[in-house]
């Protein structure tokens, strides 16, 4: 990192190089980490009930379940006419252009999405590298910003929120603290885990008892403590007005679209992660608007 000592203008774009090459990848974990999670609890159910092996479907099922399934084998294959893609058509954004979108044996259109994952996270780790310096937290950022990427699309596509995504960037964001690498306090660090996984829990149980119904998943609880960990207890009131808003917004919008009733879920988490990764940047500076010019303080 002394390079960027040197020309600390160059961050930014190797920041926005890395970034759209990891979200090369992230489009692999978003895809396969919920097939994962699905064929681990499949399995698990099985073996936890022996007497479903005795079913000749169940029993092929689970053969199949054995077979090695994780971010790195089996290889990427078109879904249409099974044709391994080429290392040549892994290239960020320019291979989806130079395919013009489709397979380049049976012209399956490929989802624009892919190529928009990538710029995505290109962008969002150049604002990185413009706000934050070349040192190890700077570099801690990024992956925050990939793992918060992550979680967003798969919420979206499954209404689960991982935890092998929440969990460790909790941990990762207390660790942080603890080695002093962070700005924040550990101190600050883990009142702002502790009260950012309370507040929703405690959230979910009082909609539950006056409804009955459940109103968010365990996730959106992991998830906020998460990000109080990395940004510690003062930003939790802002993060939560902001996802809220927004989610609201948003939500009622993605369901009159999808003409589905007010009463319909819709995940909250994509929201949660906007509004964390906005006041990592520009919360300070939000708050301290606030009390300026709206509180006179």
């Amino acid at each position: 990192m002394v390079i960027f000592d040197y020309y600390p203008a160059l961050f930014p774009i190797a920041a926005g190089i890395f970034g759209l090459l990891i979200g090369s990848f992230l489009n692999v974990v978003i895809h396969r980490l919920p097939i994962m999670m699905e064929r681990e609890w499949k399995q698990e159910c099985i073996e936890f009930f022996p007497q479903l092996k005795k079913d000749p479907k169940i029993k092929q099922e689970l053969s199949e379940l054995k077979k090695p399934f994780n971010l790195n084998v089996p290889r990427s294959r078109c879904p249409k006419c099974d044709t391994q893609i080429r290392a040549l058509d892994n290239i960020p954004v320019i291979s989806w252009l130079m395919l013009k979108g489709k397979c380049y044996k049976c012209s399956n259109p490929i989802s624009f999405r892919y190529p928009a994952i990538e710029l995505l996270t290109a962008i969002l780790c150049v604002v990185i590298g413009v706000n934050f310096s070349a040192d190890w937290y700077g570099l801690a950022l990024l992956f925050f910003t990939f793992t918060l990427v992550s979680a967003t699309f798969i919420d979206l596509d499954t209404m689960l929120l991982p935890d092998q995504l929440t969990l460790p960037l909790m941990w990762a964001g207390l660790a942080l603290s603890l080695f002093e690498i962070s700005p924040i306090s550990l101190k600050d660090a883990v009142i702002g885990a502790m009260t950012g996984y309370l507040c929703l829990w405690s959230i979910f149980w009082a909609f539950k008892l006056l409804t009955g119904k459940e109103g968010m998943g365990y996730g959106d609880f992991k998830l906020l403590a998460a990000l109080g960990a990395w940004l510690g207890w003062q930003q939790l009131p802002l993060i939560i007005l902001l996802s809220s808003v927004v989610g609201l917004i948003f939500g009622i919008i993605q369901l009159r679209l999808q003409k589905k009733g007010i009463e319909k879920a819709f995940p909250f988490g994509p929201y949660l992660a906007i509004a964390g990764w906005f006041c990592l940047i520009w919360g300070n500076d939000l708050t301290s608007w606030y009390l300026t010019n709206m509180l006179g303080m």
